[in-house]
């Protein structure tokens, strides 16, 4: 019985850290509690799996039940270690990213704006919780129009546009900074490092 249990805590725990893409953004701010205590089960799981290694080999590897819990065990936990956010890609379902785009706070928050090649875009932010935004975009003469604007747990606002420019402190290098305006009253805006941008694709839409 307590075998059972653990077999399916084990699947269980596989089942939410692999899923992260759908629910943590639900979460909020309970979004760091919450993987902290994932991160307390990932310990008591190596413990649990220290623990039956050694009856395992104190009973010759006779033990079939065992032998499948240290297994299974082993491969949750390796998978987990490779791959915290999951084995599957679950983006990559949806259009691909023609401008990415982000920046760091203070105390560690990071923002990243991604607008795909369907029109839509998404802004996930990490600061004491997460949060994403979601919407489409209007792409007209290097500026970029937020509409349909979805926000998310901790949101209470968006940009309603943004404009591309080059990084005036790394023109060398031909850098560009996506900054983005709460509306036409705002004079200072949000400046963000473009990772990525397919010119060409954003040209076409």
């Amino acid at each position: 019985m307590k075998n059972k249990g653990l077999l399916l805590a084990i699947i269980l725990y596989f089942l939410i850290v692999n899923t992260s893409y759908f629910w943590e953004s639900h979460l909020g701010l309970l979004a760091f509690p919450f993987y902290l205590i994932l991160g307390v089960v990932y310990l008591g799981f190596i413990f649990v799996f220290i623990r039956n290694i050694y009856f395992l080999i104190k009973e010759n590897f006779s033990e079939k039940k065992r032998f499948i819990t240290c297994g299974l065990l082993l491969l949750v936990l390796t998978l987990t270690f490779l791959k915290p956010k999951g084995i599957f890609d679950f983006e990559r379902l949806e259009s691909s990213n023609i401008l990415e785009a982000q920046s760091e706070g203070a105390a560690n928050c990071t923002t990243v704006i991604k607008l795909k090649k369907d029109y839509t875009f998404n802004k996930r932010s990490i600061c004491f919780g997460v949060s994403k935004v979601k919407g489409n975009f209007i792409f007209q003469n290097d500026t970029i129009y937020f509409k349909n604007i979805q926000l998310g747990k901790l949101d209470t606002e968006f940009y309603s546009f943004a404009v591309i420019e080059p990084d005036e402190f790394n023109k060398m290098n031909k850098h560009f900074i996506l900054k983005c305006f709460k509306n036409k009253t705002d004079s200072t805006g949000t400046k963000l490092n473009i990772t990525k941008i397919e010119w060409e694709s954003l040209k076409h839409l």
